[in-house]
């Protein structure tokens, strides 16, 4: 099993933009050390309260030249917010710096605050993902292209440089609504998946669908499947499942407050989104730690993964390590070590 973890920059305790970014960085090196596969970014804009990853190819550069073996991720780039023919100039650019390391995470985001203040419509986000993922494909191709789309056009370039990994790095496309599954299948791209929609159930499904279009469609290389969840270890079972509590309740009344009202814009439609929310915001914590987390000793958590690489069929899972931000640099440090020296041996 792939091990990877998100660092996601936050602001830890009121401290700063620079405290932020230092901790991030820590956060890195301290992946791998301890031997972890990957580390990953996500994309936040105009969130003072939380994260300062508004530039994640600017940051994941810097970590880059700050390591030699660890995996660096996008997850997920948002596609739609920028130029597609800078995009592909920019991974590029990163895949070389860091001597071919990158996987490239894509989406459009389910929350549309950023293209407000970027001046897209919403309602556009689907249509100039799939262009703008065209012109990357053609750009990373390495040949001359044009291109006469809708919402983006290129006239005559030639991407320099070119990505170190043939013919770009890898991509992952995130999928959290139903049709996407499918969508993501044919497209043959590898799965993102989380636990913040309907559940480990609906996930389930979810992802049979995906795993059965991707067998009809007929792709060569095999499905694969990441799943992002909140993690924390600790030596007992008492204590991995009391410190993290405060945190983890904030993460998922936050993820509730952010849903609602996001449907009509989101795609998805009022009734789901409000119908996601609800169902986030009525949950207690017991049932938090029984389908959304994966929470407890060493052993507690080796015995969860292997039960949802069995029912889910995930080959990775890429770990919120302060979901809620509300845990000590400390308490998040050591529950990384224990995973990466108890959990991850018995998984490989």
């Amino acid at each position: 099993m792939h091990f990877g973890a998100f660092a996601e920059f936050t602001f830890r305790d009121g401290a700063g933009a620079a405290q932020a970014f230092e901790q991030g960085f820590a956060l890195a090196r301290h992946c791998e050390d301890l031997g972890l596969h990957s580390v990953w970014l996500s994309e936040f804009h105009f969130m003072p309260d939380r994260s300062v990853l508004s530039s994640p190819v600017v940051t994941a550069a810097a970590i880059a030249a700050a390591t030699r073996r660890i995996r660096i991720g996008l997850a997920v780039y948002v596609l739609p917010l920028a130029n597609p023919l800078r995009t592909a100039e920019e991974i590029a650019t990163l895949d070389q710096i860091s001597g071919g390391r990158l996987d490239f995470g894509i989406g459009r985001s389910g929350f549309a605050r950023a293209y407000d203040a970027y001046c897209v419509d919403y309602a556009q986000s689907q249509a100039r993902f799939d262009e703008a993922l065209e012109i990357l494909k053609l750009a990373f191709a390495g040949e001359r292209f044009s291109y006469d789309g809708r919402y983006y056009r290129v006239n005559d370039a030639l991407l320099v440089p070119r990505p170190l990994q043939r013919p770009g790095p890898p991509m992952r496309m995130a999928a959290s609504s139903t049709p996407t599954f499918d969508k993501v299948a044919r497209t043959g791209l590898p799965l993102f998946v989380g636990l913040r929609g309907d559940g480990l159930e609906a996930l389930a499904q979810n992802i049979r669908t995906y795993r059965r279009v991707w067998d009809e469609v007929g792709h060569e290389a095999p499905s694969s499947v990441f799943l992002r969840v909140p993690v924390f270890a600790a030596t007992s079972q008492r204590e991995a499942l009391e410190q993290p509590r405060e945190s983890i309740v904030h993460y998922f009344s936050r993820q509730a407050r952010l849903s609602a009202g996001q449907g009509a814009r989101s795609g998805q439609g009022d009734d789901n989104r409000a119908r996601i929310s609800a169902q986030l915001a009525a949950l207690s914590y017991q049932d938090i730690l029984d389908s959304r987390v994966c929470f407890g000793s060493p052993d507690a958590m080796v015995e969860r993964l292997r039960h949802w690489q069995s029912e889910l069929g995930i080959d990775g899972v890429v770990m919120e390590t302060n979901a809620g931000g509300m845990l000590s640099e400390a308490q998040e440090l050591e529950s990384i070590r224990l995973i990466a020296t108890e959990v991850m041996p018995a998984l490989q």
